[in-house]
């Protein structure tokens, strides 16, 4: 899993998973470990089954991700409002 995240953010391709119950579709800007044996996805949440306006931005637990698929869809730029060097990891594996 930690391997198709971290090529989705070299790649800048969307991911699609299920998180709690819901499918998500998001564009991956960060990996790493929020402590030890914690590890979080950073993303930008575009489509899915749960999506508040203005709650696009979204740290997901790795261990509560499932069917996570690269989609072979691709963005450009970055997400509005990101910055790199999240400050909820401790160690960043890959970031846009």
């Amino acid at each position: 899993m930690l391997q198709i995240i971290i090529m989705a953010i070299l790649k800048r391709e969307y991911l699609e998973f299920t998180y709690d119950g819901y499918k998500r579709i998001v564009q991956p800007v960060a990996v790493g470990a929020a402590r030890a044996d914690y590890y979080v996805l950073r993303g930008y949440q575009t489509e899915g089954d749960y999506i508040e306006p203005g709650r696009e931005w979204e740290l997901f637990d790795l261990s509560k991700i499932s069917d996570l698929r690269a989609t072979k869809q691709y963005f450009a730029g970055e997400p509005p409002q990101y910055c790199r060097g999240d400050k909820r990891m401790i160690e960043v594996y890959a970031e846009l």
